[in-house]
């Protein structure tokens, strides 16, 4: 199995590197290029970038791994965040897009400040984006090194492996290496998907002395069919409150709706990541039904860390097939992981630099993003080396985090220029991330999600009352006007 891995992950790297590399033919020059590729992908590109960056580690390991523990709830979870996400493009996404040409956008941090005009809310922007997304960086580690413990290559190889792969496909082309090797990883990460499930349905079952209609009863019988006590709505609501917001306030994802070339690709980027993602969580929440089904039945045995399901289950595959697997997962966490630490070096470029100067010089601009990439994830490495949490909760965590942006990102939106509630949307940022902050302080990454006050998980406090300063700053807009 070792070597099968091996000779896989090297082939993968391989490929993805040339490609890489072929992607500098389309010129780095300024940081417009090197962040948004000068507002030039085409639809396939925009789409396969969106998906590879939006679907990570939280699949394969994490959601995987939540359906094996918690039931089919965790389909629901994730459909409600597709949903949100489809609808929220569909709508707003033509708009934002528009105004980011017509602007200039690089960073979306840049676009707050711009929409509020204010350049220090910009950067507290920017700051929020640093201390939120460290924790998603180190989930998509934690996910690849889980892959490397599973096999047998121990977990820090797998994050070293990981950190150093994150640092070379940025570095080479900025955006458009990532987007290039994106699409790359996209078609590996479904292509491998497909198998995952084909071998579980017509290679592992059968073997097993069981068909298709023996599961769906084990199913019924264990209950993993229905809601399990887990998914209580309290819970429901915790855990799915932040992922409604994820398409606006995540900034590798909303920095993605800058960059397709026309109206055209950009409906494609929203056509095709509907068909992408719902075919992709059907199958991953499948698998985790699944892999459950066969441990209450006593085929599997019962797996106590769930992050290691995956990684368990793929033990019983041909070796081939199981590597192709787990080079997938590999290809999910760094395409979101690089897109992540490409988004928040291009809030810290223009933000505290380029904004700062009165005339920019790219090279230099270029060089500061490569020095924060390299920052960002030995940060990221260092909290995945601690292992904090399940990938699950560390990824949540940071949407969480971030909620406080939804208010203000579709107060900017709607109303295209929102001066007058500056002082509102610095307030509903630093008062909702500090409550989210705190609260995964003082309970933990996963117990942060559980815990109630008066009934309400803590994520749906932050999105309360951050939405309420700025209705209210809306109202004393509106009388003053």
């Amino acid at each position: 199995m070792i070597t099968t891995f091996i000779t896989i992950l090297v082939l993968y790297i391989t490929i993805g590197t040339i490609i890489a590399f072929i992607s500098r033919r389309f010129g780095v020059k300024t940081t417009s290029e090197y962040f948004v590729a000068g507002y030039r992908l085409g639809g396939f590109l925009s789409s396969m970038t969106y998906a590879a960056t939006t679907y990570s580690a939280f699949m394969m390991i994490g959601l995987v791994g939540f359906a094996y523990a918690t039931g089919v709830g965790a389909l629901g979870f994730e459909l409600a965040y597709l949903l949100s996400t489809i609808t929220l493009l569909a709508v707003l996404a033509p708009r934002v897009w528009s105004m980011a040409r017509s602007r200039g956008w690089v960073s979306p941090s840049e676009m707050i400040s711009d929409l509020y005009d204010e350049p220090k809310l910009g950067m507290a922007v920017a700051f929020i984006y640093l201390v939120a997304l460290i924790p998603y960086i180190s989930a998509q580690l934690i996910g690849i090194g889980s892959i490397f413990e599973g096999i047998g290559l121990g977990y820090i190889t797998g994050v070293i492996v990981a950190a150093i792969l994150a640092i070379l496909w940025i570095v080479i082309a900025g955006i458009w290496s990532v987007a290039s090797t994106d699409a790359y990883q996209g078609l590996w990460m479904i292509s491998a998907a497909l198998i995952y499930i084909g071998w579980l349905v017509a290679y592992l079952i059968p073997s097993l002395g069981l068909n298709i209609h023996d599961i769906v009863k084990l199913m019924d019988e264990t209950g993993i069919s229905g809601l399990t006590d887990f998914w209580s709505i309290p819970t429901f609501l915790a855990f799915t409150i932040p992922w409604l917001f994820f398409a606006i306030t995540n900034p590798q994802v909303v920095q993605r709706i800058y960059m397709p070339k026309n109206t055209k690709s950009l409906k494609r980027l929203v056509q095709y990541f509907a068909i992408y993602g719902f075919l992709y969580t059907i199958i991953v929440v499948l698998i985790g039904l699944l892999a459950r089904t066969l441990s209450e039945a006593g085929y599997l045995a019962r797996i106590a860390n769930r992050d290691l399901v995956t990684p368990t289950l793929l033990l019983m595959a041909n070796p081939v097939i199981a590597s192709f697997i787990y080079v997938s997962i590999v290809a999910a966490a760094l395409s979101t992981a690089n897109s992540i630490v490409l988004s928040i070096a291009s809030s810290f470029v223009r933000d505290f630099y380029e904004k700062r100067i009165s005339k920019v010089d790219h090279r230099k601009s270029i060089i500061l993003a490569n020095i924060v990439v390299l920052i960002l994830i030995l940060l990221a490495s260092i909290v995945a080396y601690l292992r904090p949490g399940f990938v699950v909760e560390m990824s949540v965590l940071s949407s969480v985090i971030l909620l406080p942006l939804a208010p203000i990102t579709l107060t900017a939106w709607i109303l295209r220029s929102s001066s007058k509630l500056k002082y509102e949307a610095f307030t509903a940022l630093v008062i909702g991330a500090s409550i989210a902050l705190v609260s995964a302080f003082i309970y933990g990454p996963k117990r942060s999600f559980i815990t109630t006050w008066l009934g309400l998980p803590i994520s749906s406090w932050v999105l309360i009352l951050s939405t309420t300063i700025m209705v209210i700053g809306l109202i004393r807009a509106r009388f003053r006007s």
